[in-house]
């Protein structure tokens, strides 16, 4: 199958269709096992979806777990998935969709936001605060939640029962629905919504900014949220959502894992694939001016049913 993608991208270029032809590529991202699912790239620049898979599927290799990827460059037209509609349990990602909850909900009753609920959703993203996301999610309800989620058009997404809010079921369809609201106009979330949620991922301790970060050059914005959670069955759930702005690019990337034997084995894989997405959108020379991660991180680990 490479081959032939080969030959039409020669014979597309042979033509003159460049950069403002779409193309789609499929590569395998292990290509000896037939069952496992493709990573699957397009882009309005030449030569840009190939070396994302190539590079996406390099970083994979020989790791362990199941993952799923998600990334759209609004600049180049380009975007990236594996699993995308994929189940996990979303640990404190689902922080980013309380937030979104409240502050919809706030714009439907044409209110601020009380000093209260900014004190408990600064705690709740800045610091991952597990008290102030349960004050926020007993306060909204499951109903105001779901209903945050039609109007953002996040329908895979199936709120956490019981007042488990970290065991809310998200997708990379879904987060990538949701990055996509925050950083760009539409009649969801509010011009001062959206800047209120970027600050808040852009304002995360240092202990908890790794992950979809990790080699993202200097001259870009970040932007970030992760989460983390192990459970009996598929071991460690590790996950990370992140937008970046800047160097004429504006992005957001998705990787959700499970079934990794550790914590820090998933952030690697996480770390890996976030380095090539990077290198790829944004090439540079100077090793110094990509974001290095913490090498201690950090995440509040969120509240499961004893025994699940």
């Amino acid at each position: 199958m490479t081959h032939s993608i080969s030959r039409r991208a020669r014979a597309l270029a042979a033509a003159g269709l460049g950069a403002g032809m779409l193309v789609p590529c499929v590569v395998a991202a292990t290509p000896a096992a037939a069952t496992t699912p493709t990573v699957s790239c397009a882009s309005g620049k030449a030569g840009l979806a190939a070396k994302l898979q190539k590079d996406i599927t390099a970083a994979m290799a020989g790791r362990k777990g199941t993952i799923a990827v998600g990334l759209r460059d609004r600049s180049t037209g380009t975007t990236c998935t594996l699993r995308e509609s994929t189940a996990y349990d979303s640990a404190s990602v689902v922080k980013v969709t309380v937030l979104g909850t409240l502050l919809w909900d706030a714009k439907k009753h044409n209110r601020y936001l009380t000093s209260r609920e900014v004190t408990l959703t600064k705690a709740m993203i800045t610091q991952s605060d597990n008290n102030a996301t349960s004050s926020l999610w007993k306060q909204l309800g499951v109903t105001k939640v779901k209903g945050f989620l039609t109007a953002a058009g996040m329908t895979q997404t199936k709120p956490g029962a019981n007042g488990y809010w970290g065991l809310t079921q998200i997708t990379v369809r879904d987060e990538q629905k949701l990055l996509g609201l925050i950083t760009a106009k539409n009649s969801v979330l509010s011009d001062n919504s959206r800047a209120y949620i970027l600050k808040l991922m852009g304002q995360v301790v240092s202990s908890q900014r790794w992950g979809t970060p990790a080699g993202a050059p200097s001259s870009v914005s970040v932007h970030v949220k992760n989460g983390w959670l192990q459970r009996a069955t598929h071991g460690w759930r590790v996950h990370s959502v992140g937008t970046f702005n800047g160097a004429g690019h504006d992005y957001m990337i998705t990787v959700l894992t499970q079934d990794n034997s550790t914590m820090s084995y998933g952030v690697t894989t996480i770390q890996n694939i976030a380095k090539a997405i990077h290198k790829d959108l944004i090439p540079t020379t100077s090793a110094a001016t990509r974001y290095a991660p913490t090498t201690s991180p950090r995440e509040a680990f969120v509240a499961v049913p004893p025994g699940a």
